[in-house]
C-alpha cells in the first residue's frame, strides 16, 4: 500500500550542498556526501538530488559524484540535472540511482521520456515540473533551466502529457516558494493533483512538520519533499542536517520505515 513519504532534496553548486531562495543566491551549507551519512542515519524514505549547473549550464550529470552519492546512499535515490539521452538514464541507473528526474528535456524532447521507458520502465522515470507565477495576471507557468526560461505551458497540462509520454511519478516543484519556509502550494498542487493518476511528490516551501501535516491531511498519498526544512534550524536558520523521528512521522500520518 502506497503511504505518504517525506523526502529531503539536496541542491548541487559547484559540487557543494546549497540552499537557494526562489532559486538565486545559492548558499553553500555543506558536503552533500555528509548530509548523504547523516540522512542513512536518519532512515529516510527516499532522497531526491539536482545538480543546479547541470541544468542551467547544459552540462552532462556529474557521474562521479553521482556514483559516490549512490555508493553511500542506503536510500532510494532521485537524481535530477542535465539529464538528455537514453545513454545517461541508463549509466545512472547502473551507477545506483533508483529514479532519473527529467526537467528541461522534457520540454524540448517529449520523445525521450517514451524512448528512455521502453529502455528502463516507467518506474524509473520522474518528469519535474518547475512552476513560477508570470506575466500581469501571475498565473503559474512551467518554467525550465533554474526558471531562466518560460515554456507558455500550464502546470496541469503538462503533468498530463508526461503522464502520457510515460514517467512514472511527477515531481511538482513552486519556484516562488523556494526556500521560504512559508508553506506549500496547495491550490497549485490540488490542481496538479487532480490532472494525474500516478504518484505526485511536491516540493517548495516546506517550513515545518506542520506543513507536512496539513499537506498529508489534505493529500494523504503524495510525496512531500523539503530542502530547507532538512538543512536548517530554527529562527536563525543554522545548519543542521535534521529530519523528522520515528515518533514524529507517525504524528504525521506517515509511517516510520
Amino acid at each position: 500500500m502506497l503511504r505518504p513519504r517525506i523526502i529531503p532534496c539536496l541542491l548541487i553548486h559547484q559540487g557543494g550542498l546549497v540552499k537557494t531562495v526562489r532559486f538565486g543566491e545559492p548558499k553553500y551549507v555543506g558536503d552533500p556526501l555528509n548530509a548523504v551519512r547523516i540522512f542513512n542515519e536518519k532512515a529516510v524514505d527516499e532522497l531526491m538530488v539536482l545538480d543546479m549547473d547541470a541544468s542551467r549550464k547544459r552540462q552532462p550529470p556529474n557521474e562521479a559524484l553521482i556514483a559516490q552519492l549512490a555508493a553511500e546512499c542506503r536510500m532510494p535515490l532521485c537524481y535530477g540535472g542535465g539529464v538528455k539521452t537514453v545513454e545517461q538514464i541508463e549509466r545512472l541507473i547502473a551507477l545506483g540511482v533508483e529514479k532519473v528526474a527529467i526537467g528541461s528535456a522534457a520540454i524540448e524532447d517529449p520523445d525521450l521520456i517514451t524512448r528512455a521507458a521502453e529502455r528502463v520502465g516507467h518506474q524509473s522515470l520522474v518528469g519535474v515540473i518547475d512552476v513560477k507565477a508570470s506575466g500581469l495576471l501571475r498565473r503559474p507557468e512551467v518554467v525550465i533551466r533554474n526558471a531562466s526560461e518560460r515554456t507558455g505551458r500550464a502546470p496541469a497540462e503538462f503533468a498530463r502529457t508526461l503522464q502520457t509520454l510515460g514517467v512514472g511519478e511527477v515531481v511538482l516543484n513552486a519556484v516562488d516558494r523556494d526556500g521560504t519556509m512559508q508553506g506549500y502550494d496547495l491550490e497549485l498542487i490540488k490542481d496538479v493533483k487532480q490532472a494525474l493518476g500516478i504518484p505526485l511528490t511536491v516540493l517548495g516551501g516546506a517550513g515545518s512538520l506542520e506543513d507536512i501535516r496539513q499537506l498529508v491531511q489534505h493529500y494523504p498519498v503524495i510525496g512531500a519533499a523539503a530542502g530547507s526544512l532538512f538543512v536548517f534550524k530554527g529562527k536563525y536558520r543554522a545548519v543542521l542536517i535534521n529530519y523528522p523521528s520515528a515518533t514524529e512521522r507517525l504524528a504525521l500520518g506517515c509511517a516510520p520505515n
